[in-house]
C-alpha cells in the first residue's frame, strides 16, 4: 500500500527520481536545497545537543551514559556535514543514488543517533539493539553518494 502511494507521488525517468508535473530542473534545486537545509538544521541540532551534553548532562548520568551521548552527537555532526555535500553534489550530479543517499543520512541521523540520545538518557538498553540498523543506513549513504557520483553520465 505504502509502496503504490508513493509510486503514483513519485516516478523514475533515466536514473532520476521525479515529481510528476514538475520540471526537472526545477526538482533538482528542490532536492539541493532540500538536503542542504537539512544538513545545516542537523547541524544545529548537533551544536546544541553538544552544549547540554556538557553542561546539562555531566552530574546527571554516568560517563559512560554521557559517552554513549556525545557518541550520537559526534556522528549526527559528521552526517549533518553529509548532507551538505549532498546538496552540493545533487547539483553537480544528479541522480536517484545522490538521492538516496541523503534520504539514508538522514534516516542513519534519526536511526543511530536518536537511539544514542534515547538510551543515554533513559537507561533503555534495549534501544542499543536498534543503533546498529542506523549505522548500516550511514554505510549505504555512502556507497551511494559514490556511486551516484561515478554513474552520472558524463562524469568519465
Amino acid at each position: 500500500m505504502l509502496c503504490q502511494t508513493l509510486a503514483k507521488l513519485f516516478e523514475v525517468r533515466k536514473n532520476t527520481l521525479v515529481i510528476p508535473n514538475m520540471q526537472a530542473k526545477s526538482y533538482n534545486r528542490f532536492v539541493e536545497r532540500f538536503f542542504f537545509v537539512a544538513g545545516s538544521v542537523s547541524a544545529f541540532v548537533a551544536v546544541g545537543l553538544g552544549a547540554f551534553a556538557a553542561h546539562g548532562l555531566k552530574g546527571r548520568l554516568s560517563s559512560e551514559m554521557v559517552n554513549v551521548f556525545e557518541t550520537g552527537v559526534r556522528y549526527q555532526m559528521y552526517h549533518a556535514v553529509a548532507l551538505l555535500l549532498v546538496g552540493w553534489a545533487a547539483s553537480r550530479w544528479p541522480g536517484a543514488g545522490i538521492v538516496a543517499a541523503g534520504w539514508l543520512f538522514l534516516a542513519g541521523t534519526l536511526i543511530f543517533s536518536g537511539t544514542l540520545y534515547l538510551l543515554s538518557v533513559t537507561g533503555l538498553r534495549w534501544l542499543g539493539a536498534i543503533t546498529p540498523i542506523g549505522g548500516v543506513a550511514f554505510l549505504l549513504g555512502w556507497v551511494f553518494l559514490a556511486w551516484g557520483a561515478w554513474k552520472y553520465p558524463g562524469s568519465m
